[in-house]
């Protein structure tokens, strides 16, 4: 069953005014609070490379001279 495209436009319209837009207080938590994990995420991965890079230094020390 084909819609004409003024039936199509005008549904479109009306699904859109369906949608729930965040506030600008949402927006900037949401936004602060990514910044804050991925922040973490980076400390917490590079204390983890340290630690692997370490044991690895520990380990191929001994098999060196």
């Amino acid at each position: 069953m084909a819609t004409n495209p003024i039936q199509f436009i005008q549904q479109t319209r009306a699904e859109i005014a369906k949608v729930v837009w965040p506030t600008r207080r949402e927006v900037t938590v949401t936004t602060i609070m990514v910044f804050l994990l991925a922040a973490v995420a980076a400390i917490f991965f590079s204390i983890v490379d340290l630690g692997i890079r370490g044991g690895l230094q520990a380990i191929l020390s001994n098999f060196g001279t």
